[in-house]
């Protein structure tokens, strides 16, 4: 079961900075040297002063910052602060998330979301272990080749951990370089072009603050919407709001409407009151978590026909749907779904993870061992309420 507007052309150039790059026939502002320099001095100032003090900034343990800037990908700061703390409870070193289980991994990013960044991290503690003996790689290359970490992702750790000049490219540097320039396409598609961008503005004395400070100022005053432009120390440099247009920046593609898919999920207990679950598949969305079996209802299908079929055909069982049991609304980044879930009977066969990498039969009392997708918590909320009110 499957459980980051405007197209108008406008030239940016500053008549201070002259340097011009043609992208795909827009004229993009460069940054000169001599501008550089005060960009940077400015921002560090403010930062020196307004800079947020973060768990992962009081350590320059690379193990450490590398968890904290996987966690931060696609997720806000005051979610990842609790699971960073317990996370390093749990794995204080490298060598002991390598030599952990993955069940055991994934448990304990439960509720964090895109869960393919624990799984990848797992991967990558285990290379780190296997491949540079336990010390996370000091060179770019190395550290581009673990599971899961990109360019944006080895220059924070880089320069957060090392001090080195590694630019960073994440979402909250992309707007404000987008509004710095007032760049006239969306961010996506000038990403070599803001890569150069990064790189000229970057002060190559002071990465680790300079970079840190980056993401602040894109997190706290340069923000998505409302920004607040009069604290900014880049307000006299930057092009759109020079333009008195900075709301406009960045510009972005037409959304296409989001899907949205309605499921059929069968809660199955036996006759001695245990429930069926089943693990998904390591590869695509929620691989590895555990999770309750269903389907997409298909048209003109009934939710009660899509579940018998649902798992006749993911586990070669024969059921009994009874009452239904909770109706969920989820949203995840690109599709949405309603999970109809019923309270369902084992009538025969032996389940089988036809679809699944296996599946086990447990206990109430059991279940909240494994770890499950966001939306299925719910469901397990549900079934102790249900146990409650039976007692």
């Amino acid at each position: 079961m499957a459980s980051q507007t405007s197209d108008q052309s406008s030239s940016s150039a500053n008549p201070q900075s002259p340097m011009d790059t043609n992208l795909s026939g827009f004229t993009m502002r460069q940054i000169e040297p001599k501008e550089a320099v005060a960009l940077r001095r400015s921002l560090l100032a403010w930062y020196s002063s307004q800079g947020r003090d973060l768990p992962w900034r009081r350590t320059r343990d690379p193990y450490a910052i590398w968890i904290s800037e996987i966690m931060l990908q696609q997720t806000q700061v005051k979610t990842v602060i609790p699971y960073y703390e317990r996370w390093l409870n749990k794995f204080p070193t490298v060598q002991d998330l390598a030599a952990a289980n993955q069940q055991t991994v994934l448990k304990l990013w439960e509720g964090l979301g895109y869960y393919a960044r624990a799984r990848n991290l797992h991967v990558a503690a285990q290379q780190v272990v296997a491949e540079f003996g336990g010390v996370f790689p000091r060179e770019f290359e190395g550290a581009i080749a673990l599971k899961g970490i990109g360019r944006t992702t080895a220059g924070g750790i880089l320069s957060a951990a090392f001090n080195q000049p590694a630019a960073i490219l994440d979402g909250n540097v992309k707007r404000v370089l987008a509004r710095l320039v007032a760049l006239p396409i969306p961010p996506n598609k000038a990403l070599n072009q803001l890569w150069i961008l990064s790189e000229q503005v970057l002060d190559p004395q002071h990465p680790r603050d300079f970079n840190q400070a980056f993401m602040d100022l894109g997190a706290t005053l340069c923000t998505r919407h409302n920004p607040a432009c009069l604290l900014c120390p880049w307000q006299a440099h930057c092009a759109a709001y020079n333009q008195n247009a900075a709301s406009e920046f960045p510009m972005t593609d037409a959304k296409k409407p989001i899907p949205h898919k309605h499921i059929g999920v069968a809660v199955i207990t036996d006759a001695q009151g245990r429930i069926l679950i089943d693990r998904r598949k390591q590869e695509g969305l929620l691989g590895g978590l555990w999770e309750f079996p269903g389907g997409k209802i298909e048209p003109d299908e009934t939710v009660e026909d899509c579940v018998k079929r649902e798992i006749i055909e993911e586990l070669g069982i024969e059921i009994e749907v009874g009452s239904r049991l909770i109706t969920i609304d989820h949203a995840y980044t690109h599709f949405k779904v309603t999970l109809n879930v019923f309270n369902c009977a084992h009538l025969s066969g032996e389940p089988q993870p036809l679809e699944s990498d296996e599946v086990k039969w447990v206990t109430l009392d059991e279940i909240d061992q494994y770890p499950f997708p966001k939306a299925n918590s719910q469901i397990i909320e549900a079934l102790k309420q249900q146990a409650k009110e039976a007692e």
